[in-house]
């Protein structure tokens, strides 16, 4: 007996630790999933950062070969500005002696004719008193004439008077009146004469007064034109002072153009080198894809095998829960709720106004109508289940859990984490729930819940099949253990 006891114990030692060894296979397996699910996401983030990173600096490479293009632009535009601004030294070196003699000149013209102008103003005024003595010495003579008609009057009155003897007297004073009159004649002619002459002058006069204002005007302005010439000698130094500095600028220039091709290469070759990293970021992409796989498929194995996993549980519970889905589309179907090619549908229908966007199908009203009975009450089974929802081979999902099926508003990120039903979830992880044709399939995988945030999650999915057909999965995701 005691032989016999001594022969099994051995192997009972041996088969103990090869039990705990194989216990241990399934949390060990479902680490190294979340490890390898974390590392895959790691490698996607770094996948974007370095396309980001690759477009940046093609932009950068573009903005340097702008700049040195507006470099050479400026160094050309230098050249032609440096020839211009020589050309239009020598012409206005050049215009501005011959400007400065043809305003010299016309300054000493305007400034005689000026003078004339003002002389000829101060003689018409001599001219009007001259006139002005003539006009009344003309009105003296036409005075002195009336009195001599008066007196000529006066001695043909007393010729008659005294007859014979006053007939030579009579002679004398008709000759006195005729020679009064014809004086009287002539002095009021002189009078119109000399008024329409004062007429005349008074005009001229005015005219002269204008003038001499014009003249004084010209007089100030050949002395401003004058300094006009200073000036245009001032502008001709500006110019040389101006081309100096373009000569001087074109060194830099240059200099500024080749740092730019310089710095083109090196961008150039940093674009390479991302260009490179991004390819490699790719293969480690899809190899860490692959290693996801692996993982999961050996989770899979292990579960089949039936050694117990921390998933067990949730493995079960999936199946079970796909399996009360299967049967109640099947009774819709039957009973007439809904058409099995209603069921089937996969015309999309964009909801306007939504970001992200949500799409209605022929069979979303059915589904928000029955899955909640089935989807909710999972929820408080055990605390690390996030949700439970039902999805069509395309990633589709019509009907999520409550709290995640609010009206979306006009904020996209808030939106993200709170508005999921109605929405397609074609990433990898919701078309291998969805396509999966297994009796389960277990993914992790990195939960986007919208503003660049990221939760770690489980997502447990079995596949629904109704008459015979493959509808699509029913998806459960939650927390790995902490």
């Amino acid at each position: 007996m005691n032989v016999v006891n001594s022969s099994i114990m051995p192997e009972r030692a041996i088969a103990s630790p090869l039990a705990t060894d194989i216990s241990a296979i399934g949390p060990r397996a479902s680490r190294l999933g979340l490890e390898i699910a974390g590392i895959a996401g790691l490698v996607e983030d770094m996948v974007g950062l370095g396309r980001i990173q690759e477009e940046s600096l093609r932009a950068v490479v573009a903005s340097a070969r702008q700049t040195g293009d507006t470099n050479r632009r400026l160094a050309e535009s230098m050249n032609e500005a440096k020839s211009s601004a020589e050309a239009t030294r020598a012409v206005l070196a050049e215009s501005a002696d011959t400007v400065a003699k043809t305003i010299g000149s016309s300054v000493e013209q305007l400034q005689s004719l000026s003078k004339g102008v003002l002389t000829f103003t101060e003689s018409l005024a001599r001219v009007s008193d001259t006139i002005r003595q003539v006009s009344a010495a003309s009105a003296s003579i036409n005075e002195i004439s009336r009195e001599t008609q008066l007196v000529a009057l006066n001695a043909s009155i007393e010729a008659a008077r005294l007859g014979d003897a006053g007939k030579g007297f009579a002679v004398i004073g008709a000759a006195v009146k005729a020679l009064a009159d014809q004086i009287g004649m002539f002095a009021k002619q002189n009078e119109v004469s000399l008024a329409s002459l004062e007429g005349t002058l008074e005009d001229l006069f005015a005219q002269s007064r204008r003038s001499a204002v014009t003249a004084e005007a010209a007089m100030e302005s050949s002395g401003q034109a004058a300094d006009t010439t200073q000036t245009i000698k001032s502008l001709v130094a500006s110019v040389e002072t101006l081309t100096d500095r373009i000569v001087g600028m074109s060194d830099p220039v240059q200099l500024n153009i080749r740092s730019s091709e310089n710095v083109r290469d090196e961008l150039r070759k940093l674009v390479g080198m991302a260009r490179d990293c991004h390819v490699k970021l790719d293969d480690a992409g899809e190899s860490s894809k692959a290693i996801l796989d692996i993982s999961e498929n050996l989770i899979l194995f292990i579960a089949e095998s039936g050694i117990e996993t921390p998933d067990t549980f949730f493995i079960d519970l999936v199946r079970e829960k796909a399996s009360e889905v299967a049967d109640l589309f099947e009774a819709a179907v039957g009973s007439g709720q809904i058409g099995l090619g209603d069921l089937f549908d996969e015309d999309y229908r964009p909801v306007p106004g939504t970001n992200p966007e949500q799409v209605l199908t022929r069979f979303t009203a059915f589904t928000d109508r029955v899955l909640p009975a089935v989807q909710e009450p999972v929820l408080k089974l055990n605390d690390r289940i996030v949700f439970c929802a039902a999805i069509d081979r395309n990633g589709y999902l019509p009907t999520h859990n409550l709290v995640y099926s609010q009206p979306p508003g006009d904020d996209p990120v808030w939106n993200a984490a709170n508005c999921r039903n109605h929405r397609i979830f074609n990433d990898r992880t919701g078309l291998g729930a969805g396509r999966n044709t297994r009796p389960f399939l277990l993914q992790t995988y990195r939960r986007d819940m919208g503003g660049g945030n990221y939760v770690l999650m489980k997502d447990i999915s079995a596949p629904i099949f109704v008459r015979g057909r493959h509808w699509g999965g029913l998806r459960m995701g939650y927390k790995p253990e902490s």
